[in-house]
Order: structure tokens, then C-alpha cells, then sequence
């Protein structure tokens, strides 16, 4: 009966931020950041108002327990993927490179639910990853306090750790579009 609560909250919450995204309007959101919503970003949710994200644990590659504050100050690109994921592995080599080109930026790869670590390894092999950090959200705690309902979603926090924009899908974020967009978070 746990698992079947547990898939109602999970669907709830996707539900809930599922319905917010149509009603998102980027001439409310903040002026800066929606005016680089073009190219790579045009599918880029930019909040009106920075929202608080969850702070819940999650893993990297060798068990060390981490959380988002571990990279506070500066600008987070989270993103949520898995290694069944064909849209993640297009992704991921872009994500890599941004990582490796915009140190200012913290590039957070986050492995959400069952990945076995042979084939997270595998997967890190065969894309030529060697930039991104290998964490871990196994019972998929974070991507579901995140509103996460599909992959590949990626988060972008501000400085202080608020949820400033969202993409749903899969982006080039090596672009300049997204550069643009989070130099503009960087600078404040």
C-alpha cells in the first residue's frame, strides 16, 4: 500500500506542476531572463518569482550523502536523467561540455531511479562523459519533491538556491542561447 501512496503523491505533484506549465507567462516571468528565451530556450519555464527548492539528499558515485546547498552560491543546472533515457544520452555530451567551458556553473547530473552502476559507468563511456559528477536519487526522492514527472528535466537554481527556471525535454545546453540565460543568473 506504500508504493501505491507513493505513486498517487508522486502523480499529484507531477499533475500539479504539469498544470502550472500552461499557465506560466513568460511577460510575467522575470524581464531579463525571458527576453534570452529564444533558440535552445524558447521551451525554457522562467518563474515569475524564484521558488524555494526541496532540500533532499541524494548520493554521489562513491555513497557520500550530498544536497543542493553542497553548491550554494552558485548558479545550479540541474538535471534529471536515466540510462534507458534516449532523449538523456543526446543531452548529456552538451551538459558535459558546459560543465567543462562555464565553470562559474555548477552542472548537477542526477541518475533518478533504478540505474544499475555497470550501466550508469557504461552509459558515462559510451557518451565520452568526463566533466559531470556522478549522483545518485535511487528511490527517485529528489526528482519526485521536484515535480519531475518525465526525462529529461533539468532545473536551474539561482545562487541562493531557488528555483529560477525549468526546461522539460531535452536542450543543448553548451548552446550560446543557454549561456546567455545562465551567464544572466551568474551576474547577480
Amino acid at each position: 500500500m506504500a508504493g501505491l501512496s507513493g505513486l498517487r503523491i508522486m502523480m499529484a505533484l507531477a499533475g500539479f506542476y504539469t498544470a502550472l506549465v500552461p499557465l506560466s507567462n513568460p511577460a510575467l516571468a522575470d524581464p531579463a531572463l525571458s527576453a534570452l528565451r529564444v533558440g535552445e530556450m524558447r521551451k525554457l519555464i522562467v518563474h515569475e518569482v524564484a521558488e524555494t527548492a526541496p532540500e533532499i539528499a541524494f548520493a554521489d558515485g562513491g555513497g557520500a550523502v550530498k544536497s543542493f546547498a553542497d553548491w550554494q552560491g552558485r548558479v545550479r543546472v540541474v538535471n534529471f536523467w536515466a540510462t534507458w533515457c534516449a532523449p538523456c544520452r543526446a543531452e548529456m555530451p552538451g551538459l558535459d561540455r558546459l560543465a567543462r567551458e562555464m565553470p562559474e556553473v555548477s552542472v548537477l547530473t542526477i541518475a533518478t531511479g533504478r540505474n544499475l552502476r555497470p550501466a550508469l559507468d557504461k552509459f558515462y563511456a559510451e557518451t565520452g562523459i568526463t566533466d559531470l559528477p556522478l549522483l545518485l536519487d535511487p528511490k527517485s526522492a529528489v526528482a519526485r519533491g521536484m515535480g519531475v514527472a518525465g526525462l529529461p528535466v533539468t532545473v536551474v537554481l539561482d545562487k541562493e538556491g531557488r528555483e529560477a527556471a525549468r526546461m522539460i525535454g531535452e536542450a543543448d545546453w553548451a548552446s550560446e542561447e543557454a549561456r546567455a540565460v545562465l551567464r544572466e543568473l551568474a551576474s547577480r
